[in-house]
């Protein structure tokens, strides 16, 4: 099974170009899953699993992996269904997220495809807060759900927000002074995480849930400057994946506007362990930060907003 992502690096291709591969897997019962494969290291059977002693509810167990210790979650209990219980049938998805290895215990592993950005949508109004959907697509005519990792990932174990004395300065928001900072972000978990930490910076925050919408807010705003946007939005912060435009393609969009580009915009993603620096270049991003370390977020927006305020 490992072999399925033998041609992963061949795939970076599609970065840049509003498209993604989704790993398309099931947990119990017939519907199926999708995780982006840059977020992917390996997929491989399930191998004998050690108990830990007062371990997560949700931690299936850890396992021996390369030479290295992982944490394997029951991505079906950890989501609200039920435990997988037969786990020498079933197989593990390796992944990388917010600096950190996981493993995700899933019932079985199909293939991977090649969608665009476009055809993500965000997952319907009536799922509520409760929902573990970041996404939806639709495959071979059957809905594919995308999941949160972020929050599931944050239930588990959750992500500090605070900001060292040092670094939290309220100060700064005075020297922006109205000014706003946009963060594009599709999971509601990781947008309210950068809000959290920016807020002791006593910021003019505003939210966008995709790269779609944090377009179309700065264009309404371009709209409103004599010349260019950054009369009135001093920093973007964005999400790289995210459904109906990706971070690369908002990025490009916004510096190829003549009235937007020289707005500075950070790359803020969980893609830390695969991620291609030259598609920073490429579309002109000012920054990237892997999530998620809030001093070293805040301490980005300091330098961008010192040199552009």
């Amino acid at each position: 099974m490992a072999s399925i992502l033998d041609s992963v690096n061949q795939r970076t291709q599609l970065v840049g170009q509003n498209r993604l591969e989704l790993l398309l897997f099931k947990l119990v019962g017939r519907q199926r899953f999708g995780i982006n494969v840059f977020k992917v290291r390996e997929v491989l059977q399930c191998p004998k699993l050690t108990s830990m002693p007062q371990q997560d509810k949700f931690i299936k167990g850890i396992a021996h992996i390369r030479g290295q210790t992982i944490s394997v979650i029951d991505l079906s209990k950890a989501t609200g269904g039920p435990a997988i219980t037969q786990t020498e049938n079933s197989f593990i998805i390796i992944a990388e997220y917010n600096r950190s290895v996981q493993g995700f215990l899933v019932s079985s592993v199909e293939r991977i495809t090649t969608l665009s950005w476009k055809d993500i949508m965000p997952p319907p109004e009536g799922a509520g807060k409760s929902s573990y959907l970041t996404a939806v697509t639709e495959i071979d005519n059957e809905m594919v759900s995308i999941l949160d990792v972020e929050k599931i990932l944050n239930e588990i174990s959750p992500v500090s927000t605070e900001l060292s004395e040092g670094v939290a300065d309220v100060t700064m928001g005075e020297q922006v002074g109205d000014k706003l900072v946009m963060i594009a972000d599709d999971s509601t978990v990781a947008r309210n995480q950068v809000k959290r930490a920016l807020e002791p910076l006593g910021l003019n925050l505003i939210l966008a849930k995709n790269g779609q919408d944090a377009l179309e807010q700065l264009k309404a705003i371009a709209e409103t400057c004599d010349t260019s946007i950054t009369e009135k939005v001093a920093l973007m912060i964005s999400d790289i994946e995210m459904p109906e435009m990706d971070g690369y393609t908002l990025t490009a969009e916004v510096k190829a506007a003549e009235n937007m580009r020289a707005l500075p915009i950070i790359l803020h993603t969980s893609l830390s362990g695969v991620f291609n620096n030259a598609m920073v270049e490429k579309v002109g991003a000012d920054d990237f930060i892997p999530k998620f370390h809030p001093d070293e977020l805040a301490t980005a927006v300091k330098k961008w907003l010192k040199i552009h305020d």
